[in-house]
């Protein structure tokens, strides 16, 4: 377990404290291992609906097996705002974590569970919080998913008859931002735009047309040659140079700008 050095009432659980004596191991034991076992099953296998071959989400095995796969708690039933609002610590903690020697930064995630909320209430809260938080986490080179039963009203990239995103616990998940994000990240210009300043010099082969298009729609350098490019966004500019990759230096188990089919249908962060 790790507690956070500026709020130690703030923890990341890890799957081998799930029978521990911690308040929240023994308040929430039964959620914390309900979504475990959920990302094994699901998220770690593949699926006949998912439309592609591979596991759901390409990086939850490493992940698990890495020891980068975190847990936190919001206990209670915060609105949608409360819920945005417990999410700043983590994500600011997230930014500080180190994962493993020789484990990529892409393996590492935070999901934040929300036990207390109702079925009913659930995605209207998950949701609102998703996104309100988006836009920042974008910009910061991560991404903000939302699960909870239902599922989202989401499609999958592969196949829009499968809505990927159910959970048996609500929650939100923290990760980095990957070349194949792109999907997520199209239709908003400031978000493409943050996308293109990490992606932009090397886009998934498969996607590198679509993203030049995107680019040339925003009025953006096209792929390669986006530095110094603006892009409109209401009634200002928003500056979008290409920056150098936060985790272009990091060992990568799954290459992905090459390999479009390594895209994870529960990351949709749209």
């Amino acid at each position: 377990m790790l507690t956070d050095p500026t709020d130690p009432s703030r923890v990341l659980i890890e799957t081998s404290d799930l029978d521990g004596d911690h308040d929240l191991v023994r308040r929430y034991g039964v959620s914390l291992k309900e979504i475990v076992l959920w990302a094994r099953e699901y998220l770690c296998r593949p699926h006949a609906d998912l439309g592609r071959k591979g596991p759901v989400c390409p990086y939850a095995q490493t992940s698990l097996d890495r020891g980068t796969f975190y847990l936190g708690v919001r206990p209670g039933t915060p609105d949608g705002a409360q819920a945005a609002e417990a999410l700043d610590g983590y994500r600011e903690w997230f930014r500080r974590l180190v994962s493993p020697p020789g484990v990529s930064p892409q393996y590492r995630t935070i999901l934040v569970l929300f036990p207390d909320l109702p079925e009913a209430e659930a995605a209207r809260v998950i949701d609102t919080a998703q996104r309100a938080l988006k836009s920042r986490y974008v910009s910061e080179g991560l991404m903000i998913g939302e699960f909870y039963p239902g599922p989202p009203p989401k499609a999958g990239l592969w196949n829009p008859a499968f809505l990927p995103l159910g959970s048996p616990v609500p929650l939100l998940a923290i990760r980095h931002m990957v070349a194949t994000d792109f999907a997520f990240l199209r239709d908003d210009p400031d978000q493409f735009a943050a996308y293109l300043e990490r992606f932009g010099d090397r886009p998934p082969a498969a996607l590198r047309e679509e993203v030049d298009a995107t680019a040339r729609r925003y009025g953006l350098a096209g792929v390669g040659a986006a530095v110094g490019a603006r892009v409109k966004a209401g009634a200002g500019e928003t500056a979008a140079g290409v920056a150098v990759n936060d985790v272009a230096g990091a060992a990568v188990e799954i290459t992905v700008n090459d390999v479009v089919d390594v895209t994870a249908d529960v990351s949709a962060n749209s």
